[in-house]
């Protein structure tokens, strides 16, 4: 591989002059200072050096509190420039500059600052172990003008913003980028060569900053809320409307230079979009996505070896569904939460000059309830969630080459007589000098406890070998879990009891053709076999699965992507489908094809659609899925999209849970399956309107449909087939129709830096009976006017940064 180019270097220049933030380029200490200039294409075609109609100057400067950034962004015309209103934390189609700072010139981590035409924000942290991490947001200054030849920007980041040591000569890692997202074109003020591993380790220099303090980090962001919800319960002595008033507070600590405390005290996560929720028939459970911020950003530390998952603070109590187990026989249930309230929850996270990283994290929700009745209105309390403690520590220490050792330590305490949760997992992820192979892996152990009982250790680790560089990669893994490795009170662990192994190899074409931008071309294998066999195993293979296919993606000279995959799955034992520790099922082989395209993002209307269908021998059963999104433009500040998603899936082979006629499962001495056919259909509808770029509506509404059609029942035998059930009399088959139907519509305004006024609309509704035999629409209209949960909310945040309340002070 070619010997890196030799880092650009660009000279800091200090100013006493005062720059107002209007995005014109207009200030005079801006002429003192050389610019940034001579941009290098990265995509599509990297190392050529840009056009000088459309050239990019880019000026630093730095006082005592703050960098300033300011440039201009040349085009032949102002219709050239990609631009429209989308809010903060979001591109869309626009053009940006974006500054990414390395302040540690360590050539691991980084801070990213972007801006776009109309002055909108986007920032994002950068890790070379855990990549970008655009849930970290900034308290910065923005704002950008377009010219008949471009258009110009100015930033402010203060100290605040930033991680870095307090020292009288420092230089810094830096770099600048640009997209004309018209031309699909990326370019970058020090190169960057898609060919070598990583991002932040290609960054030139910004030299010769001198005397930079770094200052007391404090803020405050401190809430209001107050939500009215209806809910028509139908029930006496319980009030269909309810409302509450919440308050609380965000608070930000700059312990040392390095190291920076992140706690919410009585949080509020109640405006956050509501959960893509969907029918589950398979025996493992539902990930679902993080929305709360303060679980989504700055925590790159803790997400190392994948031992967290967020959604577990504050989730369904653990004896919720024991309740009416405890219920006498004059007792009826008033309420049972379906989630554990969060009292409080802490971060403090940091890397010293010498790269130990060190993450601390600590949550703890309150002791839960549910509320029965007797006939005589006697009231009493079943504890379904004792007071819990969710604990992560992790050392992170880089190395040389971009590498790292990592240890990490999750730990769930809960009091009472419940019990407890540890696991801790070393990791080491390293690279060759060149940068051009990794060797990676992940030892972990998890130990249960329970209070006068025998606790439970198990294990797993992760080994793999990689090719990182040059046109040609691959990566070889294994994975390993024994029956007793368990990380799910904290984490997400679907089935442990596994010895996996997988391989990929992948070859990129990245200079332009004739015809393409890029060509990515994929081959993946992978095998998987039990650690150890169940207890009562009846057959006596280990085997699971193997699966392999290739896929390949271009984008095309239009700016189009278009890609196909084929896939091959022979017949495999499922362990797991026939919910009996010990029984499998013969899992039939399966053809997989798929192809997609989408159109250029760019345009006003822009459009994509993937076709997938899966062949199986059993039964004759085909799946097809079919997605289609689009979305268009009425302006820069007005936008339409929507999604679609059509699956359906005929003679598909299943468990079920045995019935009789009223519908109460019953026990019967086989594992009974059914023949079904399982529709599913997903429409996301979604408008965006900006007022400007501080203030906007956003509109979601998203309809789930999911039935499932049973058909024949059949017996699963000793060796994993299926034959026509024997309790054809005694079981009765029920179908499913299963509806989801929310709205999240949300006003939002940032009146001031870091602080934003919040409205929020949202409605619910759940459906869910046998009716299969209905059309779509009659489905919908039927589902829409169900039963409707309906909440209204404000929320007020204010930042309040300490060096301002001061400064503040002082002029008092």
């Amino acid at each position: 591989m070619a010997q890196q180019p030799a880092r650009k270097e660009l000279a800091a220049k200090k100013t006493a002059a005062a720059i107002k933030i209007d995005g014109l380029i207009d200030e005079a200490a801006w002429m003192e200072v050389a610019p940034a200039t001579d941009f290098v294409e990265w995509r599509p075609n990297a190392g050529v050096l840009e056009n000088a109609g459309n050239k990019t100057v880019v000026y630093l400067l730095y006082d005592n509190t703050s960098i300033y950034i300011g440039g201009y962004c040349y085009e032949r015309t102002k219709d050239s420039v990609s631009r429209e209103l989308i809010g903060r934390d979001k591109v869309g189609v626009n053009d940006f500059v974006g500054v990414i700072f390395d302040t540690y010139n360590d050539k691991i981590n980084g801070f990213g600052f972007y801006v776009t035409p109309y002055g909108e924000q986007y920032d994002a942290k950068y890790s070379s172990t855990s990549g970008e991490d655009d849930s970290w947001n900034g308290v910065w200054d923005s704002e950008a003008k377009m010219h008949e030849n471009g258009w110009s920007f100015e930033m402010r980041i203060p100290y605040s913003a930033l991680r870095f040591v307090s020292s009288n000569n420092q230089t810094w890692g830096l770099n600048i980028t640009r997209r004309r997202n018209k031309t699909g074109q990326q370019y970058m003020w020090n190169p960057v060569d898609p060919k070598v591993n990583g991002f932040v380790n290609q960054e030139g220099l910004w030299t010769g900053i001198e005397k930079i303090v770094a200052p007391l980090r404090l803020s405050f962001s401190p809430y209001f809320s107050t939500y009215v919800n209806h809910y028509p319960n139908k029930t006496a002595g319980i009030k269909d409307v309810t409302s509450s008033v919440n308050g609380g507070m965000d608070v930000k600590y700059g312990i040392t230079d390095a190291f920076t405390l992140d706690m919410t005290l009585i949080p509020d996560f109640g405006q956050v979009q509501s959960d893509n929720q969907v029918l589950n028939v398979s025996p493992f459970e539902v990930k679902y996505n993080e929305n709360r911020a303060f679980f989504t950003e700055g925590t790159e530390l803790f997400n190392k070896g994948d031992l967290f998952y967020s959604r577990r603070i504050g989730s369904t109590p653990i004896h919720y569904w024991d309740v009416n187990g405890q219920l006498n026989a004059n007792e009826s249930l008033l309420k049972n939460p379906s989630e554990s309230k969060l009292i409080n929850a802490t971060k403090i996270s940091g890397r010293t000059k010498k790269g130990l990283g060190i993450g601390v994290f600590n949550a703890i929700t309150k002791t839960m309830y549910a509320e029965v009745e007797d006939n005589e209105k006697h009231k009493r309390e079943i504890e379904t969630g004792p007071l819990t403690n969710y604990n992560i520590l992790v050392f992170d220490q880089t190395l040389k080459n971009n590498s790292s050792v990592s240890f990490i330590n999750t730990n769930v305490l809960r009091s009472g007589k419940d019990y407890d949760a540890n696991v801790s997992a070393a990791l080491f992820d390293f690279n060759n000098k060149k940068n051009t192979y990794n060797w990676n892996g992940k030892f972990s152990v998890s130990h249960i406890t329970s209070p006068g009982a025998k606790g439970s250790t198990g294990y797993s680790h992760r080994v793999g070998l990689g090719k990182t560089g040059g046109r040609f990669n691959f990566n070889l893994t294994q994975e390993i879990a024994d029956e007793k490795y368990d990380i799910n009170d904290m984490g997400i662990l679907f089935n442990n009891n596994y010895i996996d192994h997988y391989l990929w190899a992948g070859y990129r074409w990245l200079k332009p053709g004739k015809w393409y931008n890029r060509v990515n071309l994929n081959y993946n294998a992978g095998v998987s076999s039990l650690y150890q066999k169940f207890n009562n195993q009846v057959i006596t293979s280990k085997f699971q699965r193997f699966n392999t296919n290739v896929n390949a993606d271009v984008q095309l000279k239009n700016l189009w992507f278009v890609g196909a995959f084929a896939g091959y799955v022979p017949v495999a034992n499922d362990f797991y489908e026939p919910r009996m520790e010990g029984r499998s099922f013969k899992s039939p082989s399966k053809l997989q094809l798929e192809a997609w395209f989408e159109t250029n993002s760019a345009k006003k209307y822009y459009f994509g659609a993937d076709y997938f269908v899966g062949l199986r021998n059993q039964f004759n059963s085909k799946n097809h899925e079919i997605r289609a999104w689009h979305r268009y433009r009425f302006g820069d500040k007005l936008s339409v999209s929507q999604n679609f998603y059509f699956n359906p899936f005929s003679n598909d082979a299943g468990f079920y849970f045995p019935k009789d006629a009223a519908g109460n499962r019953i026990i019967i001495n086989d594992i009974v399956f059914t023949r079904r056919n399982r529709t599913t259909i997903e429409n996301i509808l979604s408008v965006k309107y900006n007022f400007n770029n501080k203030s906007g509506i956003t509109f979601r509404a998203r309809h789930y449909w999911s039935k499932v059609e049973q058909k024949d029942l059949y017996d699963l035998q000793m060796n994993g087939d299926l034959s026509p059930s024997v309790h054809a009399g005694a079981v009765s088959l029920f179908d499913i129709n299963q509806n989801y139907f929310n709205i999240d519509a949300v006003y939002t305004w940032q009146f001031a830096p870091g602080s934003f006024v919040n409205i929020v609309w949202k409605n619910s509704i759940t459906g869910y009976d046998d009716a299969v035999q209905y059309s779509y629409f009659k489905n919908f209209s039927n589902t829409v006017s169900g039963t409707q949960n309906n909440n209204l909310s404000l929320k007020v945040i204010y930042f309040l940064d300490y060096l301002n309340i001061r400064k503040w002070k002082s002029k008092s």
